[in-house]
């Protein structure tokens, strides 16, 4: 059975970035436990690793792991292959479309190490910082794919057949716009200077401004009325 929220656990896919930072505090806001999870698949843009660590320490979140799983060997991807990370798109072209930054079944793997690692600890509710609004496209952001997994997430678990847990996915940013994202973590309390979003930083970690990452944070910030904390190129 799914426990009272109030100091029950509950895992939180933890990337470092502005939306998985906004997730945790809400998360946290709501009364659970977390136990964070970061994952080392290969990306290029590593120093979200480091953004992760800081967000975990900052919101004094229970448990932080990281694991490491080799997408790179995949590729496929901007992020994990020598292939160019798409830089001063237009806004509509963000939008539209599967870009070359997209991670072939990263949210796939990522959510099942969760539900591996929710099992383990009896957590029967599990976060992740997915937005269908203002994102780049990507078919592992949409509800349907939340809703999809959670039902496997319910067939395919001891937990979940035995029926001692019952899973519930949280995606509580799945259908803000960047800037009310922003204006709620603000709210919460949250330092988006910890935070990472960038997909092609220098060699110091400085963000490029010019990636979609860049390009949607820069315009959430805007939106929002706020400046964003963290340096650029």
């Amino acid at each position: 059975m799914r426990g009272e929220v109030g100091n029950s656990p509950a895992v939180l896919l933890l990337s470092g970035g502005l939306d998985s930072a906004t997730t945790a505090a809400i998360a946290l806001s709501e009364g659970f436990r977390l136990h964070a999870l970061s994952v080392d698949y290969g990306q290029r843009h590593r120093f979200e690793l480091d953004a992760a660590r800081r967000v975990a320490e900052s919101l004094g979140i229970a448990e932080h792991r990281v694991l490491r799983i080799d997408l790179g060997a995949i590729g496929g991807s901007a992020l994990t292959a020598d292939i160019a990370v798409p830089r001063d798109r237009p806004t509509e072209e963000i939008s539209s479309g599967i870009p070359i930054t997209y991670v072939p079944a990263r949210n796939t793997v990522m959510l099942s190490l969760a539900l591996g690692y929710a099992e383990v600890i009896g957590a029967a509710d599990f976060f992740i910082g997915v937005n269908a609004v203002d994102y780049s496209g990507y078919p592992d952001c949409r509800p349907e794919f939340i809703a999809a997994f959670e039902r496997v997430a319910n067939l395919a678990t001891k937990a979940g057949v035995e029926g001692t847990l019952r899973f519930q996915i949280h995606t509580p940013l799945i259908q803000l716009t960047k800037a009310e994202i922003i204006r709620r973590g603000t709210e919460l309390g949250v330092d988006y200077a910890l935070t990472h979003s960038c997909y092609a930083p220098n060699d110091e970690g400085v963000a490029c401004g010019r990636c979609d990452a860049c390009q949607l944070r820069l315009k959430g910030f805007a939106e929002a009325g706020l400046v964003d904390p963290v340096q650029y190129q």
